[in-house]
């Protein structure tokens, strides 16, 4: 098995399992808030999942049309030729957007935002993603792309749940995983 499959899946449990601690931390040294409070668990309702799935699905789509343009193919360690380094399944793809969406929006949606609102969490977690870089402005091109889908994502935690958040994140990462797969496969031959 590749190695560098196995890192990339050993980082995406990394992702589900503790990046969610310091967000909760946050929110119960400062707010007191319980660990069931902090999940959401009692907030689920499938309409929010239904409305992120659907946001994410979109996004997605229009995300990897619009990272076609001639202007990224200059971008070094472009994500699809990771990808494809990886030699990543379709399964694979859909686990590790799983547990972006779940161990991200628990820190950043969860625990950070509470602190710095919606508008400044988004722009944290763009730039954190090295999507807002002075020294590439292709990165920063894709960075503005996709910083709109952020404040989407970061006002619907305001006025849906974690649920809503976790399901767009899911999507628009799952939707790019799929297309870059299917990249992966037509170029294998």
């Amino acid at each position: 098995m590749n190695k560098l499959r196995n890192r990339i899946l050993f980082f995406g449990w990394v992702t589900l399992l503790i990046f969610p601690i310091p967000g909760f931390l946050l929110r119960y040294f400062f707010t007191e808030t319980s660990f069931f409070s902090f999940f959401e668990l009692e907030k689920f309702e499938f309409i929010d999942l239904a409305y992120g799935l659907e946001l994410g699905f979109v996004y997605g789509v229009l995300g990897y049309f619009l990272m076609q343009a001639p202007v990224f193919e200059k971008i070094p360690n472009r994500i699809e030729r990771l990808v494809s380094e990886m030699n990543l399944k379709w399964y694979d793809g859909l686990f590790l957007s799983f547990c972006a969406a779940v161990g991200e929006e628990y820190l950043f949606r969860a625990g950070m935002q509470f602190f710095t609102g919606p508008f400044i969490g988004a722009i944290f977690f763009v730039a954190l993603h090295g999507y807002l870089n002075p020294r590439n402005w292709r990165f920063s091109l894709y960075g503005l792309i996709v910083l709109p889908f952020i404040f989407l994502i970061a006002y619907g935690y305001e006025m849906f749940s974690i649920w809503f958040c976790i399901g767009a994140h899911f999507a628009y990462d799952a939707v790019l995983f799929r297309f870059m797969y299917e990249e992966q496969k037509e170029s294998k031959g």
